[in-house]
């Protein structure tokens, strides 16, 4: 249950990565309220995760996945890059995230 809370709270928070670029450095309000409300529900489900897997393997997934899926979403939907080093980057996050997942009891 916990795997589940943390691979929904990175969605979140790739809704809050999605909320500050559209809110434009906080001065529209659209963008600033998603970006406020997703954070808050994305720390939220993390916490909750949290009662229950250490807090360097949570958080490193947590920001893991939120950085992976963050760096998808502006490569499909927003025309970002998709340099080869990039998506070795990205690759390379993927496995770290997966090896620290192996880590911990299920």
């Amino acid at each position: 249950m916990a795997w589940m809370l943390l691979v929904t709270a990175s969605a979140f928070e790739v809704l809050m990565a999605l909320g500050l670029k559209w809110s434009y450095g906080f001065t529209r309000l659209g963008g600033s309220l998603l970006a406020i409300a997703a954070s808050i529900v994305s720390m939220g489900l993390l916490a909750l995760a949290l009662r229950t897997l250490p807090v360097g393997t949570g958080y490193a997934v947590w920001t893991g996945l939120g950085a992976v899926f963050t760096a998808l979403v502006g490569i499909v939907a927003l025309g970002e890059s998709r340099d080869v080093l990039r998506l070795a980057g990205i690759a390379a996050v993927v496995v770290g995230v997966v090896l620290l997942q192996l880590t911990e009891p299920h």
